[in-house]
């Protein structure tokens, strides 16, 4: 079965491409492709509340560049998430219904909760040891998913309104950030010991630069060390001497910082980066409305 999602995100538009397979044990979802646009919508949202012309003509071009990829595919179903820029954005249902008029494209804007429950749709704690706890850490451009659960049940969920994008641009005030570490001392205090899982195109960057290909864990100290060194280094210097693409040489800061924090007040030492996040959510979910 060929499935197709689409992450309308405020930094970047993502397309997976996916194969699904059926055997008597398990189910396979076999990326064929992933194209990420960097359109940052977040950029626009956040500072001016509504997305400028300019970059929904952009976005207008990716969907139908999208939508013929899709049907190149063959896919037997597709579906397509907005999250935060959109969500802040009072022009967004002009878009969205100007997209589905010349892409065909249908688009759902989502709220934070169902952005978590959809990230928690990959079932990643179906691999893991039940008897254990996990927290669910998604950092995205315009807020960030928390999703606690232990013994294979969600206890506590939660969307934040702090992003990487946000707090380029001083949007996250001292409040606001001292309600977030407030609240995940205040759930994650009854559970340890406690892991982390990771998702986000920054954690999977940070995972594949600073750790071994034999180990999936991400340690509390490495991504400290990292973001110390990235506060020494020029944006020019993370794009030339560290290879980040200019979109991702700005926002990997404020999201180590993210990370840190979470982990700091959960009293979490070390994250696994299983490389997913809402586009793989989105397929799982068109599987099992198929299957």
């Amino acid at each position: 079965m060929k499935l197709a999602a689409i992450d309308i995100g405020s930094n970047a538009v993502r397309l997976l491409l996916c194969n699904v397979m059926e055997t008597k044990d398990e189910v396979l979802f076999k990326k064929a492709e992933l194209v990420r646009m960097p359109v940052r919508l977040g950029e626009d949202a956040f500072t001016l509340n509504k997305i400028t012309k300019e970059k929904e003509n952009q976005l207008v071009t990716i969907m139908k560049a999208y939508s013929l990829l899709i049907d190149a595919f063959g896919a037997v179903d597709s579906h397509a998430c907005a999250t935060a820029a959109m969500r802040d954005a009072a022009n967004s249902q002009q878009i969205i219904e100007r997209v589905y008029k010349e892409s065909g494209i249908e688009i759902e804007l989502i709220d934070g909760r169902t952005e978590a429950f959809i990230i928690y749709s990959n079932h990643i704690e179906e691999h893991l040891d039940h008897s254990q706890s996990y927290l669910y850490i998604d950092v995205g451009g315009g807020s960030t998913e928390l999703t606690l659960f232990s013994n294979n049940k969600v206890v506590a969920s939660q969307s934040f309104n702090i992003g990487t994008l946000r707090l380029l641009n001083d949007q996250v005030t001292k409040e606001y950030w001292q309600f977030f570490k407030s609240w995940i001392k205040e759930q994650c205090a009854s559970y340890y010991p406690l892991t982390a899982i990771g998702s986000g195109g920054n954690i999977n960057k940070m995972f594949k630069m600073l750790v071994k290909k034999e180990s999936k864990m991400l340690t509390y100290d490495k991504i400290k060390e990292f973001n110390e060194s990235l506060r020494n280094t020029s944006l020019e210097e993370r794009i030339t001497v560290l290879g980040l693409n200019p979109d991702r040489a700005d926002v990997i800061l404020p999201a180590s910082r993210i990370f840190l924090t979470v982990m700091k007040n959960a009293g979490i030492n070390e994250i696994l980066v299983p490389q997913i996040g809402l586009s793989d959510g989105i397929i799982h979910q068109l599987y099992e409305k198929h299957a």
